[in-house]
C-alpha cells in the first residue's frame, strides 16, 4: 500500500512531456564541435559571432571543493576577464585578450556582450568575492564561515576585434546587476531585467536580492535612456532574449534559485520598442526554466536547455533539468521536438548558463547552425565534493548534416 502512495506522490511530482512532434529539424543533429576548449571549464559565460569570428568572453570556472570546517564556499570561482577567438566555427582557439591588459575590463561572469554593428559590446555582470562571517570568528562548526557580497557592475565596453576594449561608460544609468538581458532591436542596445545582491541559495545577503523590470536603450553605449521603470512582465534574472521581425522576444527566467514550487517563469512577451509589451503567451509548452536560451534559427524560434528544480518538495537541492528542445512560429504555439540537446542520455547531461550563437553549419552541412559554449550542471548541494567539476569547456553544433 505504501509503494502505490509513493508512487502516486512521485507521479503528481514529476511533470509529464507532452510526446514530440514533426518539425522541420527532425533532421538536424547534435556534434560536439570541440572538447576540451583551452578556455577551460565556464559558466556565465558570454559568446558571439562578430564577423567569421566567433569570440568567447568572461565566465566562471568552480574552484575545488573545500571540505568542512573552512568550506564548503558557496559560489567559490574564478572569474575571468579574458577574450577568446575562433576563425574556423569553435574548432580552435586563441586568447586575444587576457585580464590585467591596460584596456582590460574587470573580470565577471553573467553579464551580456551583444553585437552591434562591426563592435561587440559588453555590459553588467558580477564578481565572486567572500567576507568571513563574523558569527564564525569564535565559532568553529559555524557554517558558512564566509559571505558573498559580489560587485555587480554597470559598466559598458566595446571591441572590433576582442584584442583591444573602448570603455564607453563607468557607471550607466542602469543599476549594476547580473543576470540581464540584452540584445540589439533597430540598431539600438537594449538593457532589460538582471538582479543585484546575491540569492540566499548561495548564501546571499544582507543585502537582500533586488529584481528588475526596468529597460533601457542607448544607440552609441554611452548615452542611455530608461524607456520603462517597469514593464508589465515580472521582475526577471536569467531570461533569455532574441530578435525577430523588427521585434523582441523575452522567454522565462527566475525570481529565486530554489523554493517550492520552484520560482521560474514560461512566459514569452515581445516589443517593437521597449516601452510597450505584448504578452505572447502566459505558458509556452515548455517548462518554466532560467538559464535556457531561445535563438532563431530558419526564422524558427529553437529553445532549449535551462536549470530545472526537483518537483519533491523535500528534494530541496535536488535537479531536474529539462531534457528537451522546443520550436515556435510565433512564440505562442510551442513543439517539442525529438532530439535531446547535447545528446544528453540523463538530465545530469543537461545545462544552463551557456551561451550560444547561431553561424554557418561548416562542411559537410547545410545552412545554419546553433553553437554552443561551456556551461553549468551544477546543483546547489555546496555539500557535493564533486560539483565543482560539473561545468563544460567544450562547443556543440545543432545542424542538419549536408
Amino acid at each position: 500500500m505504501l509503494g502505490v502512495v509513493l508512487a502516486s506522490v512521485v507521479a503528481a511530482c514529476v511533470p509529464q512531456l507532452p510526446p514530440a512532434a514533426p518539425t522541420r529539424f527532425d533532421a538536424h543533429e547534435w556534434t560536439a564541435v570541440a572538447d576540451g576548449a583551452p578556455w577551460g571549464a565556464r559558466a556565465g559565460v558570454e559568446s558571439v559571432l562578430l564577423g567569421d569570428s566567433m569570440f568567447v568572453v568572461g565566465g566562471r570556472t568552480p574552484n575545488p571543493y573545500t571540505p568542512f570546517p573552512e568550506g564548503p564556499v558557496p559560489g567559490d570561482s574564478t572569474i575571468w576577464g579574458d577574450t577568446w577567438r575562433s576563425d574556423d566555427l569553435g574548432r580552435t582557439w586563441t586568447r586575444v585578450h587576457a585580464e590585467g591588459e591596460d584596456d582590460s575590463w574587470p573580470a565577471r561572469s553573467y553579464h551580456e556582450v551583444v553585437v552591434q554593428g562591426d563592435r561587440m559590446v559588453l555590459l553588467g555582470g558580477q564578481n565572486f568575492i567572500v567576507d568571513p562571517n563574523p558569527a564564525c570568528a569564535t565559532n568553529p562548526f559555524c557554517y558558512p564561515r564566509v559571505a558573498s557580497r559580489s560587485e555587480f557592475f554597470d559598466d559598458v565596453w566595446s571591441s572590433t576585434d576582442g584584442a583591444t576594449w573602448t570603455q564607453l561608460t563607468a557607471d550607466a544609468p542602469w543599476e549594476g546587476r547580473a543576470g540581464l538581458s540584452a540584445a540589439v532591436l533597430d540598431g539600438a542596445i537594449y538593457v532589460l531585467g538582471g538582479s543585484v545582491n546575491d540569492d540566499v541559495s548561495i548564501v546571499g545577503g544582507p543585502p537582500v536580492r533586488q529584481l528588475f523590470n526596468d529597460v533601457w536603450r542607448s544607440v552609441d553605449g554611452v548615452r542611455w535612456e530608461q524607456v520603462t521603470p517597469a514593464a508589465p512582465w515580472a521582475a526577471r534574472a536569467g531570461a533569455s532574449v532574441a530578435v525577430r521581425d523588427g521585434w523582441l522576444y523575452l522567454f522565462g527566467g527566475e525570481f529565486g534559485f530554489t523554493g517550492t514550487p520552484p520560482p521560474y517563469f514560461n512566459d514569452v512577451w515581445r516589443t517593437r520598442d521597449g516601452a510597450r509589451w505584448e504578452l505572447v503567451t502566459r505558458s509556452a509548452g515548455w517548462s518554466p526554466r532560467p538559464g535556457h536560451t531561445c535563438d532563431v534559427l530558419e526564422g524558427t524560434f529553437v529553445c532549449f536547455g535551462g536549470y530545472g528544480q526537483s518537483p519533491f518538495p523535500w528534494d530541496v537541492f535536488g535537479r531536474s533539468s529539462p531534457m528537451d528542445a522546443w520550436v515556435s512560429d510565433d512564440g505562442a504555439r510551442w513543439t517539442r521536438m525529438a532530439t535531446v540537446p547535447w545528446n544528453a542520455r540523463t538530465e545530469a547531461g543537461i545545462r544552463y548558463d551557456y551561451d550560444t550563437v547561431v553561424a554557418p553549419g561548416g562542411p559537410g552541412t547545410a545552412g545554419d547552425a546553433i553553437y554552443t559554449f561551456g556551461g553549468d550542471r551544477e546543483t546547489f548541494n555546496f555539500f557535493d565534493p564533486t560539483q565543482w567539476r560539473n561545468v563544460d569547456d567544450d562547443v556543440w553544433r545543432f545542424a542538419l548534416p549536408g
